[in-house]
């Protein structure tokens, strides 16, 4: 993740409302400028007695920040809400863009920028919590945070063209899954993958998807939302097998890999609904 620079507080402010749906930073707005206004116009004693002379320097310092962050805080809240809508926009974008392109030019031609907030659009549009952590800095490289359901799920993103993934990326976000605590994870590419690199993931709750699988991912989504049907969200990629149903209750399974007894770090199908539901399958 990327690590905090200049501009502290409010440049923090900024990012907050800008990672968060626009309508969310607007209500923070809205709250941040009720609350500091409130203590604005809140009257202050000129007067105290010597052992309540701290007090009276406390508030009539709140007085002159709230004055001025009753304008300043919306302000900063408001331009990150603003940021978040067009940011929003601009990933649909990229989405119909892809998903126009028949040949997958368009999904080749573009910016490793534009590439990962494809990825976090399409992931979004499947009914994922998406943050953008910026590949670098202590997380290992994750360029995607997942959630869903409490669950965590890490994504890396290679917008390569010319090479292939090898096994060490895959590795690589294995043990950044194990460090997190996440259930699963991704790694997607433009491109292709080794040979070594798709027999490391068998048995692993990680997915990988290149640059074909990724079109029809994107494919999917898109005639989902064109025709206003919610697109299940799955823990397995559009691109991957579909998840069977559940033996016992008939519903929706995701992908899970068992932490403890004989069949620890393996792979298997449990319900959705869990702990309600205990029904499992194996993974084929």
């Amino acid at each position: 993740m990327a690590g905090k620079g200049k501009g502290g507080l409010a440049k923090d402010l900024f990012n907050l409302a800008a990672t968060l749906p626009w309508w969310a930073g607007v209500t923070l707005a809205v709250v941040a400028y009720v609350v500091l206004h409130r203590y604005a116009v809140a009257d202050v004693a000129t007067n105290a007695v010597p052992a309540q002379i701290g007090q009276m320097v406390i508030r009539h310092l709140t007085k002159v920040v709230a004055t001025w962050g009753q304008y300043l805080v919306p302000l900063l809240l408001l331009a990150g809400a603003a940021a978040s809508a067009i940011g929003r926009r601009k990933r649909q974008g990229l989405v119909a863009k892809v998903a126009a392109s028949v040949d997958g030019a368009a999904l080749r031609s573009m910016s490793w920028r534009d590439f990962e907030r494809l990825v976090g659009e399409a992931f979004r549009l499947r009914g994922y919590t998406v943050t953008e952590t910026g590949g670098s800095g202590a997380d290992g490289g994750i360029d995607l945070q997942l959630t869903r359901g409490g669950e965590t799920f890490l994504v890396q993103c290679k917008h390569w063209r010319a090479y292939k993934v090898s096994v060490s990326i895959v590795r690589e976000l294995y043990g950044v899954m194990a460090a997190q605590g996440a259930v699963g994870g991704f790694v997607v590419t433009s491109g292709a993958f080794t040979a070594d690199a798709r027999s490391f993931v068998q048995g692993r709750n990680i997915e990988i998807i290149d640059g074909p699988a990724l079109k029809k991912m994107i494919d999917v989504v898109q005639t989902s939302k064109l025709h206003g049907v919610s697109s299940s969200p799955a823990t397995i990629p559009a691109a991957a097998v579909d998840p069977p149903t559940c033996p016992r209750c008939g519903g929706a399974m995701v992908r899970r890999v068992a932490k403890r007894g004989a069949n620890a770090g393996k792979a298997f199908w449990g319900c959705a609904s869990y702990p309600q539901c205990r029904g499992v399958r194996n993974v084929d």
